[in-house]
């Protein structure tokens, strides 16, 4: 049986978040079962920067590192998606009274996680640094078309909420930096950041 344009299949919803397809960040906006969903996509993307990192650290010959960096490339995905959501969502809802939930800012935002699979990849020489480069452009605008969806937005109001949002995120993550820091994760947080 041919998948229709709506399936509900992780992967085929992953497909079309990276392809930047309106319609799957509407789909999965409403679908209050698809955030399990989005925090599968977050976990994969996750695990895709952390194994990229901790390569990455091995080819280095910073063996030592690997652990930290699998943690945190995994730790700095899952809460960074969860802390951006709720900014996003506290911004749109209350600065541009956006009618939307936390929870589908959740499942909006996890699902413009999914070009982060390809972050495996960041360990290449020289190809992983582009890799990583273009997975966060990629991502970005993912994020931009998820958010604008999400919250009901026109684009100007949506580029006004990322930025004022932008700067709340920084603040909250910068105290999980400090937190993590202090018991020795800071380094890979912040080594997972880029």
């Amino acid at each position: 049986m041919a998948m229709a344009s709506t399936s509900s299949s992780l992967v085929d919803r992953m497909v079309r978040a990276a392809r930047l397809e309106p319609a799957l960040y509407d789909e999965v906006d409403a679908d209050t079962g698809a955030t399990s969903q989005a925090l599968l996509v977050v976990a994969i993307s996750a695990v895709a920067n952390g194994l990229g990192l901790a390569l990455g650290n091995v080819l280095a010959g910073r063996g030592g590192a690997v652990v930290g960096s699998l943690i945190g490339g995994i730790i700095q995905d899952v809460i960074g998606w969860v802390i951006f959501s709720l900014v996003m969502y506290l911004v749109g809802s209350m600065v541009f009274k956006a009618p939307t939930t936390y929870g589908r800012m959740l499942r909006s935002v996890g699902f413009a996680y999914a070009p982060g699979v390809l972050l495996v990849l960041r360990f290449v020489p020289i190809l992983g640094g582009l890799v990583a480069l273009a997975v966060g452009l990629w991502r970005l605008v993912a994020t931009f078309i998820a958010l604008r969806e999400g919250l009901e937005l026109d684009n100007g109001k949506t580029i006004a909420t990322v930025l004022i949002g932008l700067l709340g995120y920084l603040v909250v993550l910068a105290i999980f930096v400090a937190i993590f820091a202090a018991v020795g994760l800071g380094a890979a947080l912040v080594g997972g950041a880029f």
